[in-house]
């Protein structure tokens, strides 16, 4: 088997939920050992977010960002609890924890504690606002951090509610900030030799998704509309519906796109001066998208699809879930796993990372709750007559 990339990195992963965990299933895929670190009575509490569930039992949620990892059950809260997080830290690699600031502090593992136990420690926080600022100490939830952010605010119909995105996008885009700082941790420590603190929060993360909107503010002064389907700054660009009551997307992304667009659909909106150039079709989309919507009912969505591509202009269907994971270019890109789970099988979503050198490796079906406690246990020194202490003092 080709070596991972991240072959013979040790990750303490104290984190739950999705946030902290997508970081470390990301971690794990690339080929790092990462022990989950789980309470002894319930664990993640993503295990009991069901139904749905597999067959065996386990939540779909919990798989979504737990596979290729050992689940050890500690109870940190007491001080041989610690002992073992600090007998695992003190070779370990990476901590990721998402607790909220300064709740690690009292049982002895936060940074300051145990850069000094391992100055090599690369100890990541995900947290809600970050380590610093007026709300540091806050509770963090994506919802909230969807709307706070301002993504709400520029997402949804024109003139209904605001939306969330339809899945915790705040959450797993602040997991791929953390990966991205773990690594440049590891990659620092070559030189210097020493680990350091990555402290990544949700509200960050998702101030940094506004990306262009944000900018569009940030150069006017004026704070973006809520548009829809549309685009703040391209026409045609958004969905429109076809005969047949369905959809399909229509990317226009230039003048010469939008000729190809007048042609397919008969029309000579590209010599109306209102429409001649993008910047006026921006400032005229109330006037340019009727028109367009009208002549697209002339025809079925597929139909249509197939005339677009032709044409090389840039369009697309809006496809539900079970049509997306079908798609052929899923499943060439290997984008649904199978794993084996006890006397079954699990599919699940595959990793986007694909390494010519050192690819993604699917070791391991997400962990039941403890199933390496022992293993893990023996492997830091741990007597078979000390585990057996701990599991009936109910520690681990």
């Amino acid at each position: 088997m080709t070596q991972a990339a991240l072959a013979g990195i040790k990750v303490v992963d104290l984190s739950r939920v999705l946030a902290g965990p997508s970081a470390t299933q990301c971690l794990a895929d690339l080929g790092a050992e990462v022990i989950k670190i789980e309470r002894p009575d319930s664990g993640d509490e993503t295990r009991e977010w069901a139904p749905p569930q597999f067959a065996d039992g386990t939540s779909a949620y919990f798989a979504t960002v737990n596979r290729n990892k050992q689940s050890l059950t500690v109870d940190i809260s007491t001080p041989a609890g610690q002992d073992i997080i600090k007998k695992m830290v003190a070779e370990a690699d990476v901590l990721v924890e998402n607790y909220k600031v300064g709740g690690l502090k009292k049982y002895g593992l936060d940074y300051d504690s145990l850069k000094s136990l391992n100055p090599r420690l690369v100890y990541a926080s995900l947290t809600g606002f970050g380590q610093t600022g007026p709300d540091a100490r806050k509770p963090g939830y994506d919802y909230i951090i969807q709307g706070q952010s301002g993504l709400m605010s520029i997402t949804g119909p024109e003139d209904g509610l605001p939306y969330k995105v339809g899945v915790a996008v705040v959450d797993l885009f602040a997991g791929l900030n953390l990966v991205i700082g773990i690594q440049a941790a590891l990659l620092a420590r070559t030189q210097t030799g020493l680990g350091q603190h990555v402290d990544v929060a949700l509200l960050d993360s998702a101030i940094a998704m506004l990306a262009n909107v944000g900018m569009n503010h940030l150069a006017t002064g004026k704070v973006p509309p809520r548009l829809g389907n549309g685009h703040p700054s391209i026409v045609p660009y958004q969905v429109f519906a076809t005969e047949g009551a369905q959809h399909l997307i229509l990317a226009c992304g230039n003048d010469k796109q939008f000729a190809a667009v007048c042609e397919v659909m008969g029309q000579d909106w590209i010599a109306d001066e209102r429409f001649a150039t993008n910047p006026q079709r921006v400032k005229n989309r109330a006037e340019l998208v009727p028109l367009m919507q009208a002549e697209f009912m002339r025809r079925e969505r597929d139909e249509w699809l197939g005339l677009f591509d032709a044409a090389s202009v840039p369009c697309g269907p809006i496809n539900n879930i079970a049509e997306a994971v079908a798609m052929p270019q899923t499943q060439a890109r290997a984008m649904v796993v199978e794993l084996a789970k006890k006397d079954t099988t699990m599919r699940v979503l595959g990793s986007p990372v694909k390494l010519s050198g050192t690819p993604v490796q699917y070791l391991s079906a997400p962990p039941d709750l403890g199933q390496d406690t022992v293993s893990v246990l023996t492997s830091l020194g741990y007597t078979q007559e000390q585990i057996e202490q701990l599991q009936q003092q109910h520690i681990v």
